[in-house]
């Protein structure tokens, strides 16, 4: 990816805050007529600096209230586990985030679930899965403070 200047990390970040601007409104406020801008905005598709656009939904419409952090360790620290923890996770669908991180636990799980004993399943499953995980640590989320997928521009 090449670097982005300062008009590119602008619809960047307008992008993030609200997605749904039409082009022309885009390009009133980054200063550039609407072809420029949607050029500009086309090219950071292509060169993976946008990676789509989506719609914040309240977990609640869904029924998944419920938010749960789970930290797993494995027993076995190759890259055939690690590449098996990334198939199995990978269609779990109550599963939004899995990290390899570093410290006491190898992975942190974020998931959304509908009501507690749909945890317990959950935690079954991916324990039997990856019969190499040898400890699971599990936080349920209380309140949300804040959640955000907005990266802002470095000054």
């Amino acid at each position: 990816m090449r670097d982005l200047d300062r008009t590119d990390l602008k619809i960047l970040d307008l992008l993030q805050k609200n997605g749904r601007l039409t082009m022309t409104e885009l390009a009133h406020q980054v200063g550039l007529s609407a072809t420029p801008c949607t050029e500009r905005v086309r090219r950071l598709e292509r060169e993976g600096a946008i990676t789509g656009y989506h719609a914040r939904v309240d977990p609640r419409a869904l029924g998944r209230p419920l938010l749960v952090f789970v930290e797993l360790k494995l027993a076995a620290k190759s890259n055939d586990a690690f590449e098996r923890v990334k198939k199995e996770l990978a269609f779990v669908p109550e599963v939004m985030e899995c990290h390899l991180v570093s410290g006491d636990f190898d992975y942190l799980i974020k998931a959304r679930i509908s009501e507690m004993s749909d945890y317990r399943r959950l935690l079954g499953n991916i324990l039997l899965k990856l019969p190499s995980a040898t400890e699971s640590r599990s936080y349920v989320v209380m309140e949300e403070v804040k959640e955000s997928l907005y990266i802002p521009p470095m000054s």
